[in-house]
């Protein structure tokens, strides 16, 4: 099950505060149903079964900050496509809680 961390980094707006550009990408994940996600802190981590849809969501994600006003949007994305094993974020996490 691929996990894809991404981040939206508007440039060339009005404020240093950034997080109604945010709002406006992470709308966009809703329309995806079958995906899951959270946001954190530094960016925000999907899970689904089809990365294809994932980066859709992403690039939907990145057009909205264009569209709430920024004139230049940088993206970072990072993929955890693993294929031996089904793994959740949730899993993932638990699994480095339980060896600290």
């Amino acid at each position: 099950m691929p996990i894809v961390e991404f981040s939206v980094v508007p440039i060339g707006t009005e404020s240093t505060s950034v997080s109604k550009y945010v709002v406006e990408a992470v709308k966009t994940l809703k329309k995806y149903g079958n995906l899951r996600f959270q946001v954190t802190p530094m960016g925000t981590v999907i899970e689904g079964n089809d990365l294809s849809k994932i980066l859709e969501a992403i690039l939907e994600a990145h057009e909205a900050v264009f569209k709430a006003g920024a004139q230049r949007v940088v993206t970072s994305i990072k993929i955890d496509d693993r294929r031996d094993r089904k793994e959740t974020m949730e899993y993932k996490v638990k699994a480095v809680k339980e060896k600290i």
